[in-house]
């Protein structure tokens, strides 16, 4: 790696970091540029998923405000997280390199969508507002579980699954989403840096450069959300998901 390369992805980590922080999908940014770096893509998958895990974790501390009152439902969604994590991690070493490319842009695709028509599919789901405690529970235990699934196979846009999936079965503001949705993305994060450092082709150079930069950019980001108003979070995730999958159809 060269300097300029090494500057290169510093830049690319602290815009990544913020971005995750605020819409989710900051891994577009530096997953796309390990490729470029001659990386093979599980390799930079990988590599890319340890560099921002540390990134999740700054955003989740700079969500502290929105956090409030939310305790007892993080402490309860924490482990099937885990094991959606856990899952996907085993299918990406397991499985078929070129099933990764093929399924990540339709994967995308599908968490612009469900954003985008957030009004629509809440009507066919039930309003939060009318479900019953108990059906709420499943809907965001099985919501969560799939986004980990998602996040251990391919970390980049999570964040973007995540916000669209609880914004579908939890009646709260979208700043309190994306609150929630910091520490569940860095509850995976953790995760598939334990399996991945264990059993993924992992580029330690990579990583040793952005983890800085997503640090950074993950607490700037948090700070910065909090002050959007929930309308442009929204349309800043399903514009920033459906552009990024576009490029990665056409690529």
């Amino acid at each position: 790696m060269t300097p300029g390369e090494g500057l290169i992805l510093l830049g690319g980590g602290l815009v990544a970091g913020a971005v995750n922080a605020i819409a989710g999908g900051g891994s577009l940014i530096t997953f796309p540029l390990l490729v470029g770096l001659g990386l093979p893509g599980v390799a930079a998958n990988v590599s890319n998923a340890l560099s921002v895990a540390p990134g999740y974790a700054a955003s989740a501390l700079g969500s502290r405000p929105e956090l409030a009152g939310q305790r007892r439902r993080i402490r309860t969604i924490i482990p099937t997280i885990v094991v959606g994590a856990l899952c996907g991690s085993g299918i990406l070493l397991f499985t078929p390199r070129s099933v990764f490319d093929i399924v990540v842009p339709f994967l995308l695709l599908a968490a612009a969508a469900m954003l985008a028509f957030q009004d629509r599919l809440r009507a066919m789901a039930g309003h939060p507002k009318t479900n019953s405690p108990r059906r709420t529970t499943v809907l965001v235990q099985l919501s969560v579980f799939l986004c980990g699934v998602y996040g251990g196979y391919f970390n980049a846009a999570m964040g973007v699954l995540l916000v669209a999936a609880l914004a579908l079965v939890l009646d709260e503001t979208m700043q309190r989403l994306n609150a929630l949705k910091n520490v569940f993305s860095a509850v995976v994060g953790l995760t598939t840096v334990l399996i991945y450092s264990a059993f993924g082709p992992v580029n330690w150079a990579v990583v040793a450069v952005l983890v800085p930069g997503t640090i950074v950019g993950g607490f700037v980001g948090a700070r910065i959300a909090r002050l959007l108003p929930a309308a442009v979070l929204r349309w800043t995730i399903v514009v920033f998901a459906a552009a990024v999958a576009g490029v990665l159809l056409l690529t």
